[in-house]
C-alpha cells in the first residue's frame, strides 16, 4: 500500500455563523483500504463529507489529493478529481431502470441517439466487477430492487466512473442481515480493486467487518485515526461517546496530536 493517502484532509475548520462545527479535523484515506468515519450524531461527519465533496467550502485547512493540494469548489469538481459520494438516500430514480440510473446525467451518445448497447454493456461490467450476482437484468426498474440491490447499484455507479475515492454514507442503514452482508462484501471488493473507500457508519459490527482504519470524530474534532486491528469495539465506542480512550498515549502508539492540526497515526505504511 502507498504511504501517500489518496485523500488527505488536514486542520479542517467549518463554521455556520457563530457555530463552529468542525475544529481542526484530519482525515486520510488510502488506496486499497476502507477507512471508517465514525462518531455520534452531531459529531460533524456529514459536514466533513459535504466539505470534501465540494458542497460546502472549508473555512480553513488543507485538502490534498494524491499528495498535491487542490481546491474543490463544487460536487462536479470533486467528481472530476475522482471522488464519488454515495449518499444515504442513494439519489436513484425509481421509475428508471438500472442502466438509466447509472448513466443519469452522463449518458453516452452515438450521434444524436443514446448508445444504449454500450451503456448496458458497461453497467453489466461494473456490477460483474463487484461480483453482484443478485440482479438478474440491468433493464429492470430500480423500484423493483431490494435495499441491498439498490446499494450495490449505487456503488457500481461509482465504479463505472473510475472513482479513486468512494464515500459511502450509512450504506447498511435499514437493511436486513442478509442484505447487509451483501453490501459489506461489495464494499470490501471495492477497496480490493484499489479504491480508497470512506465508510460512514454507526454500526460497529459493520465497521470491524470491513474497515482497515478508523477515524473517530467527537464534537467536531478528530480524536483518533488508527488501524482497526489495533483497537477494540469497546475502545471505539469510548472514543465516540467521550472523545477519549484508555491506552491513548502521546507516542502515537494509538493516536495523539502533534500540535500541527494532524494526528500521529498508528501503523501507517
Amino acid at each position: 500500500m502507498s504511504v501517500t493517502p489518496v485523500l488527505d484532509l488536514r486542520g479542517v475548520g467549518k463554521s455556520f455563523g457563530p457555530v463552529q462545527v468542525l475544529h481542526d479535523v484530519a482525515l486520510s484515506a488510502y488506496a486499497g483500504e476502507v477507512t471508517a468515519l465514525v462518531g455520534d450524531n452531531g459529531a460533524g461527519k456529514s459536514t466533513l463529507v459535504k466539505c470534501l465533496g465540494g458542497v460546502w467550502p472549508m473555512d480553513r485547512g488543507e485538502y490534498l489529493f494524491e499528495g498535491r493540494p487542490v481546491r474543490v469548489g463544487s460536487p462536479r469538481e470533486a467528481a472530476e478529481l475522482g471522488i464519488e459520494i454515495v449518499h444515504q438516500d442513494l439519489a436513484l430514480c425509481e421509475n428508471l431502470d438500472i442502466v438509466q440510473n447509472m448513466f443519469l446525467g452522463r449518458e453516452w451518445r452515438n450521434g444524436l441517439v443514446l448508445d444504449e448497447a454500450a451503456m448496458e454493456e458497461l453497467a453489466i461490467r461494473a456490477l460483474t466487477g463487484l461480483s453482484v450476482r443478485t440482479i438478474k437484468s440491468v433493464r429492470q426498474p430500480v423500484s423493483g430492487l431490494s435495499g441491498g440491490q439498490r446499494q450495490s447499484v449505487a456503488i457500481a455507479r461509482a465504479m463505472l466512473w473510475d472513482a479513486k475515492v468512494v464515500v459511502l454514507d450509512e450504506p447498511t442503514a435499514a437493511l436486513g442481515v442478509a442484505q447487509t452482508q451483501q453490501v459489506l462484501e461489495v464494499v470490501r471488493r471495492l477497496a480490493d480493486k484499489g479504491r480508497a473507500v470512506v465508510l460512514i457508519s454507526h454500526n460497529m459490527n459493520d465497521v470491524f467487518a470491513v474497515a482497515d482504519r478508523i477515524c473517530a470524530l467527537y464534537l467536531g474534532r478528530t480524536v483518533a485515526q488508527v488501524k482497526a486491528s489495533e483497537v477494540t469495539y469497546s475502545q471505539v465506542v469510548e472514543l465516540i461517546t467521550s472523545g477519549r480512550m484508555d491506552g491513548l498515549d502521546g507516542s502515537g502508539a494509538v493516536a495523539g496530536r502533534n500540535g500541527t492540526g494532524r494526528l500521529r497515526e498508528a501503523g501507517r505504511g
